[in-house]
């Protein structure tokens, strides 16, 4: 039997020497109402519900593409000051369409201006970028085949000498049936078509076991990402698995074996974070689930074999931590950030109820686990303010304002989208005492990369920022979470460093030199030229 959670972040802290005083707890406040989101996720989707965030104007502050189900997905432009109240304004963009459950940016033709992936119960659809925030049906134009199923799990690699990305999707549940146990149906792989600009026939990635998320990953660093896919167990009937697929250029796809060192894993699984949490250069994988989530660990670079580490890092997140509710918790996207700018990663997790599961909490509040000095979490979702009992499901975690604090939007099913600004840090204190203690957050580099020809966002490149003490690495990858994406500036918490050095491994092998920059700024480091400062919303009216 588990020891209580209270008692394990208790026993933590006192291990640690550590305290929660010690800590800069971010302060959110919601502003939905003021925002300008006027969006809802409605249907009988009990899962996906996405968001995608990306900069459609090139003003540097994100837009916001938010799935609908049964209602038209919507755009809404930024339109925030830097620094202020979090603002944005509908646009009429090519994205109204029903049955979207989830939402990825890319740049799918790489012609600089950001493509949009819309998974949908139906045809997924591929909508090309026309430049300041408008997109046009491209399925026919790249020889896109989406299908008929019902959507849940996207992600996109560039495979070495291929000028066009290769896209994987998932899919879930048949909905034509009041019986759709053992009716996972529809991962598929889609390769560039060799000699022109777009896409092969899908190949099948068989067997699916209801695919709820996907992420390309370099899991040992070899240059070649893997597809890893996240399950749920609910109605795969116990014959399936978590999955790892190996995707070599020019061979057929292929699943990695028990042999090889893959270990049998059947969870509810819903999202796939992934970040080097251990420091060693290799991904440590969050996979979302019903209960307990679970962390897990590379033992070694020979082998993908994996070790749950998720109750040593008192990241479990298995139960409610306020509300009341004692019944199990239901995690969908999760998504590692520095929101309190220390740098140490921090993990955001939109929770709950798949609609009304008894067995599962009603009253289940979105995490926010801090991460401290000895590498493991401590929850401050409640007192951060972001502990919402609506039924979360996909989310960004993002800088909308361009203050260098990390904002949170977050879709929740029959419900409005929820949005929340970062003001700054606090720390906890007596009953009596008012207002909190005030404790300033850390310094912040916000960095984009950019290369000449194809995938010009450098996705499954690795960004590296150098501390005192340790470095920060972070993998550019496109799918994970849960129906949700983001593009644009990778975010870094650098604690009271005002320079750090700053290095990229390219997609292609190819080492950028250490750099010199100075903190608290956005920067543009492209390939071969160096760094450029960027100016957010230099160009508004």
């Amino acid at each position: 039997m588990n020891p209580p959670r209270a008692l394990l972040v208790c026993l933590g802290l006192w291990f640690s020497g550590w305290t929660l005083a010690q800590v800069a707890i971010p302060n959110f406040i919601e502003e939905t109402q003021s925002s300008g989101l006027e969006s809802r996720f409605d249907g009988d989707f009990v899962v996906g519900g996405g968001v995608a965030a990306f900069d459609c104007n090139d003003d540097g502050l994100p837009e916001l593409v938010l799935s609908g189900g049964t209602n038209r997905a919507k755009l809404y432009l930024n339109q925030s000051v830097v620094g202020g109240a979090l603002r944005f304004r509908e646009q009429t963009a090519g994205v109204e369409l029903e049955q979207v459950v989830g939402a990825y940016p890319l740049d799918i033709d790489s012609d600089g201006k950001t493509d949009l992936v819309l998974l949908r119960s139906g045809e997924d659809v591929l909508l090309r970028g026309l430049g300041n925030c408008r997109f046009e049906n491209a399925n026919r134009l790249w020889g896109f085949q989406g299908g008929n199923t019902w959507t849940t799990a996207f992600a996109a690699t560039w495979e070495k000498g291929q000028s066009w990305p290769t896209l994987a999707t998932g899919g879930y549940v048949n909905r034509g049936t009041q019986f759709p146990w053992g009716s996972c149906r529809g991962n598929a792989l889609y390769r560039p078509a060799p000699g022109s600009r777009g896409f092969a026939p899908p190949v099948a990635l068989e067997p699916s076991f209801c695919a709820l998320s996907m992420l390309f990953s370099d899991w040992n660093r070899s240059g070649t990402p893997a597809l890893r896919v996240s399950n749920d167990r609910e109605y795969y009937q116990g014959k399936g698995q978590e999955q790892l697929w190996q995707i070599i250029p020019g061979q057929p796809p292929r699943l990695f074996s028990e042999a090889e060192g893959w270990k049998r894993l059947q969870i509810w699984g819903m999202g796939i974070a992934s970040y080097d949490l251990t420091g060693t250069g290799y991904p440590v994988y969050y996979l979302t689930s019903m209960g307990d989530n679970k962390l897990q660990m590379l033992e070694s670079p020979n082998r993908p074999s994996y070790t749950d580490i998720a109750f040593r890092r008192n990241a479990t997140a298995h139960r409610p931590y306020t509300g009341g509710d004692v019944h199990m918790s239901t995690a969908w996207h999760a998504q590692f950030e520095d929101v309190n700018n220390d740098g140490l990663i921090d993990l955001f997790v939109s929770k709950g109820n798949v609609g009304f599961m008894r067995e599962a909490a009603a009253r289940d509040p979105n995490n926010l686990l801090l991460g401290k000095p000895d590498g493991t979490f401590v929850e401050v979702g409640d007192k951060a303010g972001i502990a919402s009992f609506l039924r979360g499901r996909g989310a960004q975690v993002m800088d909308f304002n361009a203050d260098g604090l990390l904002d949170i939007v977050v879709v929740n099913r029959l419900d409005r989208a929820q949005i929340w600004r970062n003001l700054g840090g606090t720390t906890p204190s007596p009953a009596s005492a008012t207002p909190p203690a005030a404790l300033p957050l850390g310094n912040w580099l916000q960095v984009r990369l950019q290369q000449p020809g194809p995938n010009p966002d450098a996705i499954g490149a690795w960004l590296e920022v150098q501390l005192a003490n340790r470095v920060l690495r972070r993998e550019l990858t496109v799918g994970g979470g849960h129906a949700s994406g983001g593009l644009g500036w990778i975010h870094f918490g650098v604690a009271s460093a005002a320079q750090v050095r700053m290095r990229v491994l390219w997609p292609d092998g190819q080492w950028e030199e250490w750099r010199e920059v100075q903190t608290n700024q956005f920067v543009i480091l492209k390939r071969g030229k160096g760094i450029q400062r960027f100016l957010p919303a230099s160009n508004q009216p």
